[in-house]
Order: structure tokens, then C-alpha cells, then sequence
């Protein structure tokens, strides 16, 4: 199997970053990772890191020139730093994508249409344009940017609850509550020459809008497998997308299947390909970028993933673990509520 002597930097030195450079060792892949976060663990698993304010041009000048290419751990990256890397490196996935995907309004649009339904929505700007789409309430309110494990996000039942102390200088969607039955998500890799790596769609539970489980097999119908297949593998067409990106889906009690957001980089709920399949998203997401060949998937067993958040590491940290068990420590220096420390996968 071919491997490679590419330097590759990676923006963001959180755990999506810390698994990038694990899988990066297997292919001889040397990585650099530019980070805002003097704590970001992905400075155990890196071959080198540059503490950096992603302001500081002169930083990110020394973080390209010892790179070959470059990709990143998170979609919302300030545009003048990928302005000034895409200068003189080349950026995978394309940075132009970003400005679609970190724009919930924008994301919807594209999705629309392509033509592939997501949850029904208008774009709000005032408590006037709530009350002109009551229809889609109860729904949630979401920030057009900036929102993840559901942040910026307020649940609004009737016009009677709409908080006061909204801020409408920012800019919002206001999404209709799905009857859901589950959420279900597909990650898949496109090559640069177009060829597909797809797995198969992983069922989600979320708790606190954090997911929790991801599971392989989902219990979904075959007609709901193939076109949550069919679907993302469009969007990364219309994308011209390059690496393992990531399409979430919620399925409604009548089995409609809607698209809830689109993930440009690798993904939470695919954690369990490292141990579930012969090629991880993140070896899939290094061989796309890096230019190397495309190895066919294949699935090794049936999985669970499980997020370990907050304190709950302290009970896996000194646990001996059974040969289906495979655990993963972060290695964050601080445990917060709610923060992502490692995870567990057990394969079935």
C-alpha cells in the first residue's frame, strides 16, 4: 500500500485534529497543526504545533511554508486566515464551501436547491418575521452562524413566548419541529479524481442536543438507506467536495427523510469506522487531500459508539477494557459539563 512523505497541516487542535494526526502516522503523513489554543490536545498526537491568534499573519505564514497542503478540524475558521494559507498552499476541502455551510441560510438555500427537502424554514430578522411564519411553529430558532451542540438555538412554542432579550441584530432561521422518529447521518470521502468512499448510514441519539450514541446498523428501511445515500453523495457532487465531509438527516414518523445540516470535515458520528471498518474516515479524509489512492471499504463488524463527556472519563481513565472494547482519552487537560473527552466503541 502506497504511503506518503506529504507535510500536512491541519487547522484546529481539537480531538477531530488528535485523530487526523493518529491516522496520519499510518500513512507516513507528517502533520503540523496551527491552533488559537495553548491547550489543544492535538498536541500529543501532531508531529509539530504552532500556537498562533489567527490574526497573527506572520504565524500563519510559518504554519503554511512548512506544510504541502492543508485541511482543517472545524468549518468556522476566520475567511482571512484560509484568504491568506490558499495564497500559497492549496486547501482541501475548497474554503469556498465554508461560506456556504457556516450560513445556515445559505446551507438550506443550496440544499433546496439541488432539490432535496430538509425541515420547512424562513429566514428571520425581526420579531414581525416570526410572527408572519407562525405557521412553522412550534420550531426552533436557530442563529444563521455559528451554532453547534445546540447552541445559539431557542425552542419558541407560540408568539406568546418569544423572549424579549432576543437579539435580532443577528441573523436567524426559524426551522419547524420535525415529528421525529430518529436522526441518522452519512459520511462518506470524494477523491479528487471523483471516485466515492460511502458508508452506510449511522443512527444517532442525542441528549442535551450532544450526541451521545452513534450505531451501526441503523434501524432504518432499505428505501431510507439508499437515499440518505443517493442524497449526500449529491450534495458532495454539487459541492465539488474534496474529503470526508458528513450529511445529518432527521427522519420524520412518516419516514421523510430530511436533511438537518451538512458537516464539511469529519464527523463525530463516525468515530466508529476506526475500529468498524478497514479504512477510517480520517485515513479516508487523509488519502482524498493528499492526493493518494482510494482503498474499497469494507466492514469489519457491527458497532456502537459511545461520547464520554465531562466526568465520565474519570470512570474509563484506570478501566481494563474487554477485546471488543476499544476506548479513546482526548487527553483534554480540563474536564468542563458537557465537553466531549473521549469516546468508547464496541464492536458487536
Amino acid at each position: 500500500m502506497p504511503k506518503s512523505n506529504q507535510v500536512l497541516g491541519i487547522i484546529g487542535g481539537g480531538q477531530l485534529g488528535s485523530l487526523l494526526a493518529s491516522a496520519a502516522k499510518k500513512l507516513h503523513i507528517k502533520t503540523v497543526i496551527l491552533t488559537d489554543d495553548r491547550k489543544a490536545p492535538a498536541k500529543n498526537f501532531c508531529d509539530e504545533i504552532i500556537f498562533s491568534d489567527y490574526e497573527d499573519e506572520k504565524k500563519i505564514s510559518e504554519f503554511a511554508n512548512k506544510v504541502d497542503i492543508v485541511t482543517f478540524e472545524f468549518e468556522n475558521i476566520p475567511f482571512g486566515v484560509l484568504n491568506t494559507i490558499s495564497k500559497s498552499k492549496k486547501i482541501l476541502p475548497d474554503p469556498k464551501i465554508n461560506q456556504i455551510v457556516q450560513n445556515r441560510k445559505k446551507e438550506k438555500t443550496f440544499i433546496n436547491d439541488i432539490g432535496i427537502q430538509t425541515t420547512s424554514w424562513a429566514y428571520i430578522k425581526s420579531k414581525e418575521d416570526i410572527i408572519k411564519n407562525k405557521s412553522l411553529l412550534p420550531g426552533l430558532l436557530k442563529t444563521c452562524t455559528l451554532g453547534y451542540d445546540g447552541r445559539g438555538q431557542f425552542l419558541i412554542n407560540d408568539l406568546d413566548k418569544i423572549d424579549e432579550k432576543l437579539d435580532f441584530s443577528n441573523e436567524y432561521i426559524l426551522e419547524k419541529l420535525v415529528n421525529l422518529k430518529k436522526e441518522i447521518s452519512v459520511v462518506l470521502t470524494r477523491y479528487l479524481n471523483g471516485e466515492f468512499s460511502i458508508y452506510e448510514p449511522f443512527e444517532n441519539k442525542h441528549k442535551n442536543q450532544i450526541l451521545i450514541i452513534s450505531k451501526i446498523p441503523a434501524d432504518i428501511g432499505r428505501k431510507v438507506f439508499e437515499q440518505s445515500k443517493v442524497s449526500a453523495k449529491l450534495i458532495a457532487e454539487k459541492l465539488n467536495y474534496v474529503g470526508t465531509m458528513c450529511v445529518e438527516f432527521f427522519l420524520d414518523k412518516d419516514d421523510n427523510l430530511l436533511v438537518n445540516e451538512i458537516a464539511p470535515r469529519v464527523h463525530n458520528s463516525g468515530h466508529l469506522t476506526i475500529n468498524a471498518f478497514n479504512v477510517s474516515q480520517f485515513e479516508n479524509h487523509l488519502r482524498s487531500v493528499c492526493g493518494l489512492e482510494r482503498v474499497e471499504l469494507k466492514k469489519i463488524k457491527n458497532a456502537e459508539m459511545t461520547n464520554i463527556i465531562g466526568e465520565q472519563i474519570l470512570n474509563y481513565r484506570n478501566k481494563n477494557f474487554n477485546k471488543n472494547e476499544f476506548f479513546f482519552d482526548y487527553l483534554k487537560t480540563e474536564i468542563k459539563e458537557k465537553r466531549k473527552m473521549g469516546h468508547i466503541t464496541i464492536l458487536k
